[in-house]
């Protein structure tokens, strides 16, 4: 079976960096494959992107060895299952609070005994290879969501959960369920305390943590405290980003009014 890179760069001890799809569109995914992210998740979750699509956006990731993963939109075996038959070689799962969820999701993955993943795939042999089901139980990657302030209080259970592979911080929704200011790289005492904890707790426990981060120097900065799975930003976020940094160097009318608009936002 192809190996999955990013539980090799965990073994290593290596960060593993890639993005979020939200956009949907295979073009864009095979352009974001080509980068070099080591990782793309398809993000399911909030997004108009369902099986058919999810298929189409791992089939361009495989021009490359970038590696396919997704996050579903819940905790939801049936779901988990058709992803990933489909292809995905890892699978994020939301909101997971507690070790309940947790053995429920890592069940979900794996085939048995280890789990109750149904037997029966296409792409799965077709892109892992003809080994796919002897070998996929120790390839798939499988990672919970911590996002709100009980999971952060249940870290440890949730990280030593048998088949949890890594654990991976929703910064906004954490700052929701703490009543505080969203933001994916949140300057909040409060914020930076709960996501400290989760770290420390990975870090004692040998297990990868990864957080969502919206810019490079938040990426580089995650890494140096010893985050291994970093998300920057997503496909809409790096194109809205790029357009905008390129439109506000235009020599044109519209430009110069978004930029006089924008230092007077600043100034007020």
């Amino acid at each position: 079976m192809r190996p999955n890179k990013v539980k090799q760069q965990w073994r290593q001890g290596q960060p593993s960096v890639g993005t979020w799809l939200s956009l949907g569109d295979p073009l864009a995914a095979e352009i974001l494959a080509h980068v070099g992210f080591d990782w793309l998740t398809v993000d399911m979750e909030h997004n108009a992107i369902d099986l058919a699509d999810a298929q189409a956006l791992f089939q361009a990731i495989a021009t490359t060895d970038t590696v396919p993963m997704v996050r579903v939109p819940w905790n939801d075996p049936q779901i988990i299952k058709r992803v990933l038959d489909i292809g995905a070689y890892g699978v994020v799962i939301p909101n997971v609070k507690d070790r309940g969820e947790a053995e429920q999701a890592a069940q979900a993955c794996r085939y048995p005994p280890q789990g109750i993943r149904g037997i029966g795939t296409l792409r799965g042999h077709l892109y892992g290879g003809p080994d796919y089901t002897d070998r996929a139980n120790e390839e798939i990657a499988v990672i919970a969501m911590i996002e709100h302030i009980d999971a952060v209080a249940r870290a440890e259970e949730i990280m030593t959960t048998p088949g949890i592979d890594a654990v991976f911080i929703g910064p906004n929704d954490l700052a929701a369920s703490m009543g505080l200011p969203l933001g994916l790289d949140n300057p909040h005492p409060e914020h930076q305390a709960a996501v400290a904890r989760v770290l420390e707790a990975g870090k004692r426990l040998g297990l990868p943590v990864g957080i969502h981060c919206g810019s490079v120097q938040a990426v580089n900065q995650r890494i140096a405290e010893g985050f291994l799975w970093l998300a920057l930003s997503s496909d809409a976020g790096l194109l809205a980003g790029a357009a905008h940094q390129a439109f506000q160097q235009l020599d044109t009318a519209a430009a110069q009014e978004a930029r006089a608009a924008r230092r007077e936002g600043v100034a007020e």
